[in-house]
């Protein structure tokens, strides 16, 4: 007489329940990736502002002002300080991760110039997602 061979249903169980452990935790790594690649998207936006900043300054001995913006780097300001050397920096102003324009003030608050996003909750301060960035 042969003797069927199987699994039994514990096994079977015990089995779907290690893969129900494993898929969780993937998931639950894989569900604050979004929020990762925006602050790291925000991140290189703002460096690549910062460098189109200094490429500004080397062609027209100041920073843009406060009140001409980043849009100095797009179209040529007016007002002062003048911009005698003006050349297109950017094609375009990039939104932030969240659709909200980058911020700058010229002098900064913490430094030259300060350029930053506010993050996911677009408010001062915050902490992971919601933290701002900015190139201090």
């Amino acid at each position: 007489m042969r003797r069927q061979m199987g699994f039994t249903l514990l096994e079977i169980m015990v089995v779907v329940a290690i893969i129900a452990i494993l898929s969780t935790v993937v998931i639950v790594n894989l569900a604050d990736e979004p929020g990762k690649a925006r602050v790291s998207r925000a991140k290189q936006d703002v460096a690549a502002l910062v460098s189109a900043l200094e490429m500004y300054k080397l062609d027209n001995i100041q920073y843009p002002s406060t009140q001409q913006g980043l849009e100095a780097l797009v179209t040529r300001p007016g007002g002062e300080p003048a911009a005698p050397n003006w050349k297109p920096y950017v094609q375009k102003l990039p939104p932030d991760p969240w659709n909200r324009p980058y911020q700058y003030l010229s002098p900064g608050q913490r430094g030259r110039y300060d350029v930053f996003s506010l993050g996911a909750d677009g408010k001062v301060g915050g902490e992971g997602e919601n933290a701002d960035i900015g190139n201090w």
